[in-house]
């Protein structure tokens, strides 16, 4: 273009182009242009446009001549103009937005020119969306790939806990057959969930005999031995699920053995799901009991001889011991006597119900000479009259050490929990990857599929919503794959906790920032009362603390609506408030809101993983810091995060 084929004049504030010469064809030939062309004067001020031009970003001319390059130019500000302006052509990429919203990928070529004492740039723009959707979906390919590698691992680690929880299962089967008494659990189904030989050996079951309430066999077998069925029937065999009492109960058999059965409600959470029965053989007790009643000298000689340890009370006093409680406690029948307090000796006693008149059963927590502390299970009568000790009423108390019952005991329930638990977090993490993966991968194999078939045929207008649905899902793929990966990592403490020194109204300002550009609709409201506040905490940390936290307050408003972060002190403490005004959080839902793969129960169809507030509940844990929610359905949902300045 040379300088005689054209003049430049200012008209209404801005740039004209005033043609002469032949300008009228040079007009006419650039607006056939495929490619964008136009002219940029000072302070990159639209002084020409072609009409490809406003084609390509739906203005039109009059209001591109109106406007300024950062007006469309998403990446304005990444550019080095300096740089552009020292080179007289360059060629470059930047991102452009259309006047409906849409972002787009253009090839820019700029030639800079000074004519009669002005600077322009001539510029050339090719709307180069095509190689990014190229990439992306290849993109989408390599991760959906790696998605499904990352997900077969998490599976394999599932499967890793699954054996190291059977292997804790083995260790406490091997400890309950090694325990001297039967013990057997039935749940209210009518089955028998685990037994040890020692209750078939006591009971002498046959081994054809299959153990559960549903079987009439069963029933009659045992009800054939006893001497009083109704009793076991009605105690034992017909226990309502709703029963939540511990029993003790005493059952004599035809053949003349009589079996003490101890038992308690078996718990999951908060639901009984059973019962746990304990069974020993009681019938040398209850012959010293009978024959402690016939006179002092017979009790004497037999409690002498019994493994059982007996002793009797008068008030807080100690008036008899046999050799078996001696062993029992580690004292001498000599200091047991001598004025001992047996408030010295028994630590704790627990009263369980009884049917029986005569006599009650207790559980004593002893603590021994060496310091030890044992379990008794231990029937009390109380004789008045039976025996001569100054006319004052003597608690007789027969007990068998069960020590290993209740550590075994213990350990059952542990491991029970482990299971309940490990299975609750298995089934909701299958139930997530099932029900929100399925949408975002239908929705990329729908649009690809209508793609393949109408790509020739539709205009580009037609085929950039399916383009859009696949970039869609695909960041909620994405993002979900995430959350697992550092979930995972989290549980497996692969996290580095690494605090520094950290001015956090920064910190804040630029997250706010941040996310703002992600979120048009909703406006996150950064509110500070101080102006400057530095604490030691891990950046990283902490930015995916309150990521997850305003990320959940915006996808859970209407759009659009107000998302307020207030940062404050108070006692030594940093504390960042999330408030929303969302859809709320039920009170049910709020007792495990923080358990992995935990969903609220009005959540519709939003997607998500249930991992966001586990993960800020585990990242609390690293900093030392603390999580507090309140909220109610309807109105919103208010998250407080709370650190120590230092730690």
């Amino acid at each position: 273009m040379n300088s005689g084929d054209y003049t430049l004049a200012r008209s209404n504030s801005q740039w004209a182009l005033q043609p002469e010469m032949d300008l009228k064809f040079a007009h006419l030939l650039i607006n056939q242009a495929v490619d964008a062309a136009f002219c940029l004067g000072e302070n990159t001020q639209f002084i020409y446009v072609n009409d490809a031009t406003c084609r390509m970003t739906e203005y039109s001319r009059e209001e591109l001549l109106s406007m300024k390059l950062d007006s469309i130019d998403v990446d304005f500000s990444l550019h080095n103009w300096l740089e552009i302006k020292s080179q007289d052509s360059l060629t470059f990429k930047s991102r452009y937005r259309a006047k409906g919203g849409r972002i787009f990928l253009v090839e820019i070529s700029m030639t800079h020119i000074e004519h009669q004492g002005r600077e322009f740039g001539c510029v050339f723009a090719r709307d180069k969306s095509d190689e990014v959707v190229e990439l992306s979906m290849q993109k989408w390919v390599d991760e959906l790939r790696d998605s499904k590698s990352h997900l077969q691992k998490e599976v394999s680690k599932l499967k890793t806990k699954e054996g190291q929880l059977e292997t804790s299962l083995s260790i406490l089967r091997s400890t309950l057959e090694s325990a001297a008494y039967a013990i057997v659990a039935v749940n209210f189904e009518g089955d028998i969930l685990s037994f040890n030989q020692k209750f078939v050996d006591m009971w002498q079951i046959p081994e054809s005999l299959m153990l559960s309430k549903k079987c009439p066999r069963c029933k009659a077998f045992f009800e054939s031995q006893l001497k009083d069925p109704e009793t076991f029937s009605r105690m034992i065999w017909e226990v309502s699920s709703q029963s939540d009492f511990e029993s003790y109960d005493i059952l004599e058999l035809k053949d003349g053995r009589v079996f003490a059965h101890y038992s308690k409600p078996q718990w999951l959470g908060e639901k009984i799901i059973g019962r746990v029965w304990s069974i020993w053989d009681i019938t040398e007790s209850k012959q010293t009991e009978e024959a402690l009643r016939l006179n002092e000298a017979r009790f004497r000689a037999l409690a002498e001889t019994t493994d059982a340890g007996t002793f009797l009370i008068q008030g807080t006093r100690l008036c008899y011991v046999n050799p078996a409680m001696e062993l029992l406690t580690g004292y001498t029948r000599k200091e047991l006597l001598s004025g001992f307090d047996i408030r010295r000796l028994i630590k704790s006693k627990k009263r369980r119900q009884s049917e029986a008149s005569n006599f009650e059963y207790q559980e004593m927590n002893i603590l021994t000479k060496s310091g030890k502390e044992r379990w008794l299970a231990c029937t009390v009568a109380t004789l008045d009259g039976v025996l001569d000790f100054g006319g004052q009423p003597v608690e007789l108390i027969a007990g068998i050490d069960i020590t290993d019952y209740k550590h075994a005991e213990s350990d059952l329930n542990q491991a029970l929990e482990q299971a309940k638990h490990l299975s609750e977090i298995r089934a909701r993490f299958l139930s997530m990857v099932c029900h929100q993966f399925r949408t975002p991968l239908n929705t990329v194999s729908f649009s690809n599929s209508l793609l393949k078939r109408h790509m020739d045929e539709w205009t580009e207008e037609e085929i950039q919503p399916l383009f859009d649905h696949i970039q869609t899902a695909v960041e909620q793929l994405s993002q979900m794959l995430d959350d697992i990966l550092f979930f995972a990592k989290a549980e497996a403490a692969k996290i580095n906790f690494q605090p520094k020194p950290l001015e956090i109204v920064q910190f804040c300002n630029d997250l706010v920032a941040q996310m703002q550009m992600n979120s048009s609709l909703n406006v996150i409201n950064f509110v500070s009362e101080v102006d400057c506040l530095t604490a030691n905490v891990d950046k990283k940390l902490l930015e995916s603390v309150l990521k997850n936290l305003l990320d959940n307050a915006i996808k859970y408003s209407p759009s659009p609506s107000v998302v307020d972060l207030k940062l404050y002190c108070e006692n030594e403490k940093v504390l960042f408030q999330v408030k929303d005004r969302g859809i709320g959080i039920s009170i049910a839902d709020q007792q495990q809101l923080f358990e992995p793969f935990y969903r609220g129960s009005n959540i519709d169809h939003i997607p998500g993983t249930g991992l966001g507030l586990s993960i800020v509940k585990t990242l609390m844990d690293l900093h030392g810091g603390r999580v507090a929610m309140e909220s109610e359905i309807g109105v919103g949902t208010t998250f407080t995060v709370m650190l120590p300045l230092f730690k």
